[in-house]
């Protein structure tokens, strides 16, 4: 459960979710008040299921990742109108 939260630039470490003594439900309580700690997004495929991580990671995984444009949530343009992946 603990490899599925996001450390950076989150509360992690304030509210001391590193320490292994923390429950399974202690980390879902803290994902419930703050889920920027999820580390997202999950692909589950019938090969794996992994968290993707930068986010485009995911296009290599998936059967068929042509689905046109893509612009991650900061801007960033991975695939551009054209379909050609910069990233």
């Amino acid at each position: 459960m603990r490899e599925a939260l996001q450390q950076k630039d989150t509360p992690f470490e304030a509210l001391g979710l590193g320490d292994p003594a923390k429950s399974d439900e202690e980390l879902l309580d803290a994902i419930g008040e703050h889920p920027i700690l999820i580390n997202r997004p999950f692909v589950v495929t019938p090969a794996r299921y992994p968290a993707c991580r930068p986010s485009e990671a995911v296009l290599d995984i998936l059967e068929n990742p042509d689905i046109g444009p893509f612009t991650k949530e900061d801007g960033e343009i991975v695939i551009d109108a054209q379909e050609k992946r910069l990233v």
